[in-house]
């Protein structure tokens, strides 16, 4: 009897002692964090966890911000669903790129895109504008940026084709790939997907087989087939002059890119610039829809798959020739039909 005493006690002090570490002047913004984001804790101590967790971020984002301000950092970051979330969770729930064990390189066995030597590359592009894309989606918490960044490259393709945009079904990919080394919520490879559906005959379409964030059993069914593909092109690795060339005569573009750091956990607005980012360690795919510059730097226009409430309305301005910064032009390439 004494000993279950002691253990309620012990409890209740260290509930107590955590609720007094944290802020009370962030109470509102903690339940406004929580009924905006639909966010329920099965007890009191995994809520003191998450919000320690959620101001830790919040101290973290305001600095940024006030540094962006004078003129430190080209970006921003803002609080999104992810505060929560420790760092490393974050990157094991969302970050599904799984990098080959050898990167591609001209003499792979895949066709490389080749530059015609009569084009000019505009001063900017952005497919959105002509219907080459879909609206943005949302993986939750599967490791699945690998199927969105392929379905939208496909989407786009099939566009041009048939100036119908049809939404493909990530989740055919997750759970019909396997063969071809993907690892449905766990990870996998846009190529490995382009050629899944270069074999397979096709992809059904977002409506017939809807995305269900989990690994499930194949349900393709060939009478809903939304695209079809003959094949992939790479584009020359780490060659960002042939990557916009790319994206400016032939559509949205997969491509895949270091996404591991805090500041794009939190990433809001502006010009992306991540001088920690690595151009060959690689954990995430996302497209690239087009390009632009601001008065100083030039950017890359990516669509992502966390859901409209991140970043700008679900889109990133990355940094455009800057030694390949976070690896944009490392593995890019796209679906032939």
């Amino acid at each position: 009897m004494m000993m279950k005493i002691c253990i309620i006690l012990y409890t209740v002090f260290l509930s107590t002692y955590c609720v007094s570490i944290l802020d009370e002047k962030l109470n509102n913004s903690w339940s406004l964090f929580k009924r905006i984001h639909k966010k329920q804790y099965v007890s009191i101590e995994e809520e003191i966890t998450r919000r320690t967790i959620w101001e830790s971020h919040l101290v973290r984002i305001r600095q940024h911000n006030f540094e962006a301000d004078l003129g430190i950092h080209s970006y921003t970051l803002g609080m999104n669903r992810f505060g929560d979330l420790t760092h490393e969770e974050f990157k094991k729930q969302m970050n599904g790129f799984k990098m080959p064990t050898k990167i591609k390189n001209n003499n792979s066995d895949h066709q490389t895109f080749v530059v015609p030597s009569d084009v000019i590359v505009p001063r900017a592009v952005d497919w959105r504008k002509e219907g080459f894309v879909t609206p943005v989606k949302d993986q939750g918490q599967c490791g699945s940026c690998w199927a969105f960044s392929a379905t939208g490259s496909l989407e786009g393709q099939h566009f041009v084709q048939t100036t119908q945009l049809i939404s493909l079904s990530e989740q055919n990919l997750i759970d019909c790939s396997s063969s071809f080394g993907n690892q449905g919520c766990n990870g996998g490879l846009m190529d490995s997907a382009f050629q899944y559906i270069t074999v397979n005959g096709g992809i059904d379409t977002e409506e017939s087989y809807p995305y269900e964030a989990h690994d499930g059993k194949c349900r393709f069914n060939r009478t809903n087939i939304g695209a079809n593909s003959t094949g992939f092109r790479d584009i020359t690795s780490k060659d960002e002059a042939a990557l916009a060339y790319a994206i400016a005569i032939i559509g949205p573009i997969s491509v895949a890119i270091d996404a591991s750091h805090p500041s794009f956990q939190f990433y809001k607005s502006s010009v992306y610039d991540e001088q920690n980012c690595s151009s060959t360690d690689l954990d995430h795919g996302v497209l690239a829809v087009g390009f632009d510059a601001t008065d100083s730097q030039l950017y890359y226009i990516v669509k992502n798959s966390w859901g409209t409430s991140w970043g700008q309305d679900g889109y990133i301005w990355m940094s455009r020739n800057k030694n390949n910064q976070c690896g944009i032009a490392t593995m890019a390439s796209y679906p032939r039909v």
